[in-house]
Order: C-alpha cells, then sequence, then structure tokens
C-alpha cells in the first residue's frame, strides 16, 4: 500500500520531467516514520462498520487509499508546523525544513503534500458514491485544523510572553481545532461515509466521542513534550522554549504563588537553557507529572463513560480499540 500511495501521491503522475525531489524524496522523506494510527484507523473502522457485501477488495483497496490521504495530510500539517515552531527535529530525523538545501522550500513541498490528497481521493473515490462526503470531509478538516493552528500561533507569539493568554478555555479551542479533527474524528468520518453513514446523528455521536479523546491525546503529547525520552517520542521538545499554551503551562498557573508565577513570567518562553530547566523545576515542585497521572486515569474513565453512552449504533470496539492505542503511551 505504501507503493500506492508514493505512486499516485506524488509520483510520475505529476507529469514528466519533474525534479526527482518533487516525488519519492519529499514523500519518503516526511510520511514514513510515525505510528499510522490514522490511517490505520480507517481501515479499522472500515472493517467494524462495512457488510460483507461492502468488504469485496476493490472497496477495500479505497478505504487504503483514504488512510494514505490522511497520513499525506497529516505530513502536510507536520511539515507547516515545524517551520512556524522552528522545531529541530520530527520522528528522530532533522525537520524536513532543516535539510541541506531545503529550507523555506519546505512550505511549497507542505503545499504538494496537501495536494497530492485531493489527487488520491479523486483517482480512488471519485467515482464512489460517498465521494462529495469525503472531500467536504477533508476540505472542512483542514479549515478546522488551520483555524486551530491560527490560535495556537496568536494565543503564544514567540516575542511577546503573556500568561494571561493561557486560559483552559483558550486551550481547548486550540485542541479542539488543531488535533481533535484531524486526529480522531476525521479517520472515524470518513470510514462511515464509505460506509453510507451519513446521518447527523450518527457523527455527532461519534464526534462527541472522538473530540473528547482528541484532547486527551493532545494532553498526552503536551506531557511528553517535557517529560518524555526523545529516543522514544523522536522529536525534542521545545514547548516552553516556544511560549505554547500547553496543558502544563495553563495547569501550572492555577497552582502557583505569586513568587512561583513570577519565575514563570521571568522564564517561560525564553530559549535559555537554563531558564527552560528554571520551568520545568516549576513544573516538578508542583508535582505536575502527578497531575497528569491524575488526569490520565481520570480522563480514560470519562472516555469509557462516553463510549457506553454514544456509540449505542456504532460498534464500540471502534472506539475502546482507538482509547486503548493511545492510553499510557510514551510516543
Amino acid at each position: 500500500s505504501r507503493c500506492l500511495a508514493r505512486e499516485d501521491a506524488m509520483g510520475q503522475r505529476w507529469g514528466r520531467g519533474l525534479p526527482a525531489r518533487l516525488s519519492p524524496q519529499v514523500l519518503e522523506y516526511n510520511v514514513p516514520g510515525g505510528k499510522y494510527n490514522r490511517g490505520l484507523t480507517v481501515l479499522a473502522a472500515f472493517r467494524e462498520l462495512a457488510g460483507p457485501q461492502q468488504q469485496d477488495p476493490e472497496s477495500l483497496r479505497c478505504a487504503l487509499a483514504v488512510g494514505w490521504c490522511i497520513e499525506l495530510f497529516q505530513a502536510f500539517f507536520l511539515v507547516s508546523d515545524d517551520i512556524m515552531d522552528q522545531s529541530l527535529t520530527r520522528r528522530g530525523q532533522l525537520c524536513w525544513y532543516k535539510k541541506e538545501g531545503i529550507g523555506l522550500d519546505a512550505i511549497n513541498d507542505a503545499f504538494l503534500l496537501e495536494s497530492s490528497v485531493y489527487r488520491m481521493l479523486k483517482k480512488y473515490c471519485g467515482e464512489r458514491p460517498y465521494y462529495l462526503h469525503l472531500l467536504e470531509l477533508f476540505l472542512q478538516t483542514g479549515y478546522q485544523t488551520e483555524l486551530g493552528q491560527m490560535l495556537d500561533l496568536i494565543t503564544a507569539p514567540v516575542t511577546q510572553v503573556d500568561l494571561n493568554r493561557f486560559s483552559e478555555q483558550r486551550y481547548k479551542a486550540i485542541v479542539k481545532y488543531k488535533t481533535a479533527f484531524y486526529s480522531f474524528y476525521l479517520p472515524v468520518a470518513a470510514a462511515m461515509y464509505m460506509t453510507g453513514i451519513d446521518s447527523k446523528e450518527e457523527h455527532d455521536n461519534a464526534k462527541a466521542i472522538l473530540l473528547e479523546m482528541g484532547e486527551f491525546f493532545q494532553i498526552q503529547d503536551d506531557y511528553l513534550d517535557c517529560f518524555g525520552d526523545p529516543a522514544l517520542t523522536g522529536k525534542v521538545g521545545t514547548d516552553i522554549q516556544d511560549n505554547k499554551c500547553s496543558w502544563l503551562v495553563v495547569e501550572c498557573l492555577r497552582r502557583v504563588t505569586p513568587d512561583q508565577r513570577k519565575i514563570l513570567e521571568e522564564n517561560y518562553g525564553r530559549k535559555e537553557p537554563e531558564k527552560v530547566a528554571k520551568v520545568k523545576e516549576l513544573y516538578e515542585t508542583l508535582g505536575m507529572k502527578a497531575a497528569f497521572q491524575e488526569y490520565e486515569e481520570k480522563s480514560y474513565q470519562r472516555l469509557q463513560e462516553l463510549i457506553n453512552k454514544h456509540a449505542n449504533r456504532l460498534p464500540k470496539e471502534i472506539f475502546l480499540g482507538l482509547a486503548q492505542k493511545i492510553y499510557k503511551r510514551q510516543k
């Protein structure tokens, strides 16, 4: 299936005579290396939802293609995000824009990754009755994710540290739009449309579970950015240096004394290693590791409750499988 994605997304079908970098290199560097959770979720959900008559080889091939479309979508977001955040590594290697000879050309490479999503969708699903549903789903999800990225950027400008911006309400909005829609709702919603489930009620039920799951996932990500092992996560955390509105800083602000808040004001959003160390030391002092572990347990229980409440006509296994994949993850 990787060959399918490579050839159709960014191979010779883009046109002959293009430089080599426009074909396999952009794809091979930026799409592999992750856990493929989003793409695999499409296939898993499709198999759970589809009747035997819908699981013919051609329909499964379409589900595979849509799964790869989401992985390409993810690559588009990550390449762009790394440039904006000035990140150094991604999935255990240099960020694409940091590679010699790439630089800000990576912006256009990100656009090409996004365009390849719609080329693949048309090729494999263009004649299917659900094609317009999928097209609108990807377009809407892209818009929501870009809104989330914008909210993230304006909440945490690199040149201006303002801890008053870091509210729980703002944090939840960033997570909902920037992460939860494309990472959790998109794969399951795509499988639902592919199996003829297009009612608003069913999609709202799925969304109620999956957006909560997306928030759970992002809070884990924020924790791992600070306390995770880079050898496992594949990236060096930079949320503190980048002045990010992360779960850790939002929770920290709820617990600090006036003197501790001053430590945050003087050190958060600064690049100097000693300032970053002071923020991490404050997190340790305030017991943020234990706070996260308590949150993780409560959130997982809440997910179980939401699944029992909303997955009445949808197989619970879809949601339980996703929850189990991310629970207690280390990367």
